[in-house]
């Protein structure tokens, strides 16, 4: 039986298939003991992955084309695509006129503060548009909650944000979401991360944990969105049981969950593409240099 040790990037519902792998026993029956160690800042396992005091995190392949974009920085490598696109949305008040992208420029936004990434890909999204983000009236540093909060106020006329959030702003009629960022199609997510020299040490390892997401996968195609809050239950005690059902639902309406584990070059290219044109990088990520196959 191989020892992992195992970082989660931060607790968040959109994450559910790696919990899942978890309790349905996918790991153990690949013959991989996982070792989940919490980490509640977006991003700390780095640290972790470079010491050697964990062997492997989840989180984006933004943090590989990071490292590879710094000079000496650490040879962070992904696989085993989980979220295959932007779990974030766009929330206005309950009644608001119907919305385009194209309607941003004249409204106040609350953008998330907690991760860089659903901004940066949304700046691109705009670009796509051909408009200038910075054109956008943004209140950049309120937390998702805060953003809700100010929206049901009046402060904000749009609110960024992900499940369960989303579904609880809806339920309690606070707000309507009025565009998902995984209409945009594929943008890689969140994978596996580690260092090349770990893939080295845990192939075998990494290689079983990959099979064991696929059958996740397959299992995720085949069970209800019900069963599978049922599965992740222990890891969601925060959450009433209808928002989750609510979440996972949207979620795998969307296609937001991978369906098979290799890292999509389309989503990769376009994660680097909105990286690049944020200024999160100072060049395109390469996905041979980022992506291993274990």
């Amino acid at each position: 039986m191989h020892q992992i040790k195992l970082s989660e990037n931060f607790r968040a519902v959109f994450y559910a298939p790696f919990y899942a792998t978890l309790v349905l026993g996918h790991f153990a029956r690949e013959g991989v003991e996982v070792h989940l160690i919490d980490s509640s800042v977006p991003g700390s396992a780095t640290t972790g992955l470079i010491d050697g005091s964990i062997d492997v995190t989840w989180g984006g392949p933004m943090r590989a084309m990071k490292a590879h974009d710094e000079a000496n920085g650490p040879d962070l490598v992904c696989f085993c695509e989980v979220v295959r696109r932007d779990p974030f949305y766009l929330l206005m008040r309950p009644g608001s006129k119907a919305f385009a992208l194209a309607d941003l420029p004249r409204l106040k936004l609350g953008s998330v503060s907690e991760v860089p990434t659903p901004w940066l890909c949304l700046q691109q999204d705009l670009r796509d548009l051909r408009l200038d983000p910075a054109s956008i009236k943004r209140i950049p540093d309120r937390s998702m909650a805060d953003n809700l909060a100010a929206l049901v106020r009046g402060e904000i006329d749009v609110a960024q944000m992900f499940e369960p959030t989303a579904s609880q702003a809806v339920a309690s009629s606070q707000g309507v979401i009025v565009h998902a960022a995984s209409a945009r199609g594929p943008t890689s997510y969140t994978t596996f991360l580690a260092t090349r020299e770990s893939v080295a040490k845990n192939k075998a390892a990494f290689s079983a944990m990959t099979r064991a997401v696929g059958q996740t996968q397959a299992w995720l195609a085949t069970h209800s969105m019900d069963e599978l809050a049922t599965v992740v239950a222990p890891y969601f005690g925060h959450v009433p049981r209808a928002d989750q059902v609510a979440a996972f639902t949207r979620y795998k309406a969307a296609n937001l969950w991978a369906d098979t584990t290799p890292i999509s070059r389309a989503g990769f290219d376009r994660l680097s593409q909105s990286l690049t044109s944020g200024g999160f990088i100072s060049r395109p990520g390469v996905y041979e240099a980022c992506v291993v196959e274990v």
